[in-house]
């Protein structure tokens, strides 16, 4: 206990010196070789403390982590900045101010757990970002004729008629992914039902050449980006690739803010 007690006695007062760039640059290196040499023939110590401390280690590490990460997308944003990426908007619904500094394409499925959680930081960022953000939704669904393909040829169907309940449909189909997975197209009529709409009618239009143009587009302007897999964002010109967590979307977004300004 008393080595392990110098030991991080000692840890404090190297901090401490190098911190605050202590003139003494000759006793701290003393002092900072006098605690190399302790470890060195005591490396147990150094396990012991951590064993002692892991919760707090995995936090460094996590915090490391994560700022390592940060430097890297951004990194990556900037160069992303330099190359317009043009994808086809017309008769997409838009979610928020039409004319927003900051403009969120969203590539997903409606099906892709993934997706589900990176809508709700979608959500967030909205709430957070007000009139600043607003969100185009395009689709990439897993599977082209299954549930997830099928709510969104109702979700294009819908916001030709009315894009306020179309968004409502959005949210209804993610916060129940499950039931959309277990249930399919019956599900999506009584949700189609509960928003007031006419699901005779819609699941008509869902099968329309409209429709059909414009999930094809969607997949072709998925192919020309090069997108591998769902959740995938353009947050104005940057590239975010998966559910990324809230606060560094949230970098995403504010450097996509700045370069508007």
């Amino acid at each position: 206990m008393l080595k392990k007690s110098m030991v991080f006695v000692a840890f404090l007062l190297v901090f401490f010196a190098f911190d605050r760039g202590d003139a003494r640059a000759a006793d701290s290196r003393e002092l900072e070789n006098a605690v190399r040499t302790l470890l060195s023939e005591n490396p147990n110590i150094i396990l012991d403390v951590l064993r002692q401390n892991s919760e707090a280690v995995l936090d460094i590490a996590q915090q490391g982590s994560n700022l390592r990460r940060k430097h890297n997308l951004e990194a990556q944003w900037r160069e992303d900045m330099k190359k317009k990426k043009e994808v086809r908007l017309n008769d997409r619904p838009v979610l928020g101010n039409k004319d927003a500094k900051v403009k969120i394409i969203s590539f997903s499925d409606f099906t892709c757990h993934f997706c589900e959680q990176a809508s709700k930081n979608l959500d967030a960022i909205r709430d957070a970002y007000g009139d600043d953000v607003a969100m185009v939704f395009k689709h990439l669904p897993l599977d082209e004729k299954g549930p997830g393909a099928l709510a969104s040829a109702y979700f294009i169907a819908i916001a030709q008629q009315n894009e306020a309940k179309a968004w409502d449909f959005y949210h209804q189909m993610f916060d129940n992914r499950e039931r959309l997975l277990s249930e399919g197209e019956p599900f999506i009529k009584k949700t189609v039902e509960s928003l007031g709409l006419d699901p005779k009618k819609l699941q008509k239009e869902a099968q329309s050449k409209k429709v059909k143009e414009i999930l094809a587009q969607d997949l072709e302007d998925g192919q020309k980006l090069g997108i591998e897999g769902t959740p995938y964002f353009l947050v104005n010109n940057l590239v975010i690739r998966g559910a990324l967590p809230l606060e560094l979307f949230k970098n995403a977004v504010d450097m996509a803010k700045a370069e508007k300004s």
